[in-house]
């Protein structure tokens, strides 16, 4: 019985530790958290859109031989300028001439037959009218006749064409502009026409194509537009700029303008091509080149936007956490737009001027008040889309 005052006292003893422990916790004072805020901006936005597409001269146009034999000239530089009707390649020209010499012959022949024909026409025609001769004998002289004739006129198309194959000896260039280096030398043996018998290209560098596929969502997305508003499809097919970027990141100087678009969607793909057309005058651009283009394809007026660390994204859900009353924050599903460069455009949850917080992954209590330190951020308007 004497144990049991002790066992109190030590009960007692414990519950007053106890509570002196939490007065002193109570007595700590409260660390308010200093959390960086920026305000929504408004801003007029501008969505630019990059496609890769690949150069090709106003005209691009293939050498090929129109008639077999052994390259006997070359009277080019390559690489240079060359004029429309310059002469570039000499074929071996033997053949052609053997063929006209024979040409030539046939047609003697063919003349010297008709004459005799003529002749037996002449002598027939009256005897017939004076009955001394029977009808039949002046219908087979007329049929000679007209035989003889035909044969003539066949003798003087094969002369004809064997002049026209002479021609083809001589390789002229059918356009002005910049010719490539020749596949082929002197001594060198060419076929006629054909698929792998292009000696040479010649192209007109004065304007260059860029040819550029574009998905068929986006051209979906261009083609809504362009239904919703036809003025729409003036501004984007005319009077939008189309500007370039080279392969060493530089812009080119010269602004574009679209100029087509393909018949059909690529299956294979599932895109199709646009054309645009830029001036060339420093000869800056050559064929085979790629590049990026660029154009404006969307305008936002007033458009909300934040930096993309206040706006937190798990799977599908975009939340941002606004700065309330008494300093706290109040988490906030947000609908986000595009994207511009390192900007969210927020389209529903925020107005322009309040003010959200960027705290990363930290945890906040959403009841404890915080410290706002305004961050500033800047808008880039000429950020992709």
């Amino acid at each position: 019985m004497s144990s049991i005052p002790g066992r109190v006292l030590g009960i007692l003893w414990g519950v007053n530790l106890l509570l002196i422990s939490c007065r002193d916790e109570s007595a700590k004072p409260t660390v308010t958290p200093e959390v960086s805020v920026v305000p929504v901006g408004k801003e007029n936005v501008n969505l630019y859109s990059e496609y890769v597409g690949q150069t090709y001269g106003a005209s691009d146009v293939n050498i090929q031989p129109r008639i077999e034999g052994w390259i006997t000239g070359i009277y080019f530089k390559e690489g240079q300028h060359v004029k429309q009707g310059d002469l570039l390649y000499t074929i071996d020209d033997l053949p052609a001439k053997t063929k006209i010499d024979a040409a030539a012959a046939d047609v003697a022949r063919a003349k010297s037959t008709l004459i005799n024909k003529k002749s037996d026409l002449d002598r027939v025609k009256p005897l017939a009218e004076m009955n001394a001769l029977s009808q039949r004998d002046l219908d087979a002289a007329t049929a000679a006749y007209q035989a003889a004739l035909n044969d003539v006129q066949i003798a003087e198309s094969r002369l004809t064409n064997s002049n026209i194959e002479l021609s083809y000896t001589r390789v002229r260039a059918p356009i002005s502009g910049v010719i490539g280096i020749s596949k082929v030398l002197v001594g060198d043996y060419v076929a006629a026409n054909g698929i792998n018998n292009v000696i040479n290209t010649i192209s007109s560098l004065g304007e260059i194509r860029v040819r550029f596929p574009i998905s068929e969502n986006d051209y979906l997305r261009f083609a809504e537009k362009i239904r919703k508003d036809p003025k729409v499809k003036v501004k984007l097919f005319s009077d939008i700029p189309v500007q370039l970027k080279l392969s060493d990141g530089s812009i080119y100087p010269e602004t574009g303008k679209f100029d087509l678009a393909n018949r059909q969607i690529d299956p294979a793909t599932g895109s199709i091509i646009i054309q645009a057309i830029f001036a060339n005058s420093q000869n800056i651009l050559r064929p085979g080149q790629y590049v990026r283009v660029r154009f404006e394809t969307d305008e936002f007026k007033d458009a909300a936007l934040l930096p993309q660390q206040a706006v937190n994204q798990l799977q599908n859900i975009y939340q941002v956490f606004l700065l309330g009353d008494s300093d706290k924050l109040k988490p906030k599903v947000v609908k986000v737009g595009n994207r511009v460069g390192s900007n969210w455009i927020i389209s529903e949850g925020v107005t322009p001027g309040e003010k959200v917080a960027v705290i990363g992954s930290v945890s906040i209590n959403p009841k404890l008040p915080v410290k706002p330190v305004l961050m500033q951020w800047n808008y880039d308007s000429t950020s992709k889309n």
